[in-house]
């Protein structure tokens, strides 16, 4: 098991794509949101990640830098069905407000050949709190993080070695999600950038939280492993240092904060 980090910045970054990742288990590939545009398929191909191996994907919302890039991957992924390149049977995962936008979008932009292969090789799931779902050898639970801006998902993994994998998307952690995140082997986290950096980028206005931030909750959940992501794009010179560092000032526990493209083992 490995994670490919496709992008690691916020939703207007420049310097960087905007966040999403691959969670690859062997020959399979599951996409966790694919950015805000068709950079996505760069990124993909930069990471030899072929898209007969992606066979499902999970968004977390609806804003434009996580779902306007699955519009291409579903274009991408139907038109090789329909040259019958792809295995198909492609399982999208999404609450119901993210679906709708999703298939609204999809209507109004892309062939009508394409959109056939929905609910027939390419399938939209609407997911509820607390469901679950398997994709690609992983043993999912879905949640809602009570999102202070638009309705968001994040999710539970079980591991094939059993161990467990908690994404926050894009907001700061909720006590109500404690039961999918607590004693996590992984916990994936927005730090939109360090607390002393807070006045200049402003990341509680944008209800988003800093580095310290998230290593005290990762710190006081008992957390293995604490990933770092959708950050500002202004640092990334020193990124990897200094939010290391911030964030071991205050976790016990192993950071990394990654590289678009970098790729770690699970």
């Amino acid at each position: 098991m490995e994670i490919v980090m496709l992008g690691t910045g916020y939703a207007m970054a420049e310097r960087c794509y905007n966040t999403c990742f691959a969670l690859v288990n062997g020959e399979e590939t599951m996409l966790v949101d694919a950015g805000g545009g068709n950079q996505i398929f760069q990124q993909l191909a930069a990471s030899n990640i072929s898209y007969g191996s992606i066979r499902a994907m999970f968004i977390t919302h609806a804003h434009t830098d996580h779902i306007l890039g699955a519009i291409w991957i579903i274009r991408k992924i139907a038109a090789l069905i329909h040259k019958k390149q792809h295995p198909g049977n492609f399982q999208i995962y999404c609450h119901d407000e993210a679906a709708e936008t999703l298939i609204k979008i999809c209507q109004l932009t892309l062939p009508a050949k394409f959109i056939r292969e929905f609910d027939s090789t390419i399938f939209i799931h609407r997911v509820q709190d607390g469901e679950k779902a398997e994709a690609v050898g992983l043993q999912l639970t879905f949640f809602d993080i009570r999102s202070t801006k638009l309705k968001q998902f994040g999710f539970q993994a079980i591991l094939p070695d059993q161990r467990t994998l908690a994404c926050l998307g894009d907001e700061p952690y909720n006590p109500a999600c404690r039961q999918y995140v607590e004693k996590a082997d992984w916990l994936l986290c927005e730090a939109f950038c360090r607390y002393e950096d807070r006045e200049t980028f402003h990341p509680y206005e944008k209800h988003h939280s800093t580095v310290l931030d998230a290593g005290k909750i990762a710190n006081e959940l008992g957390v293995s492993n604490l990933l770092l992501y959708h950050t500002e794009d202004k640092s990334l010179s020193t990124r990897k240092a200094n939010y290391t560092a911030e964030a071991q000032s205050v976790f016990n526990g192993n950071v990394f904060v990654p590289d678009d493209l970098e790729r770690i083992k699970l």
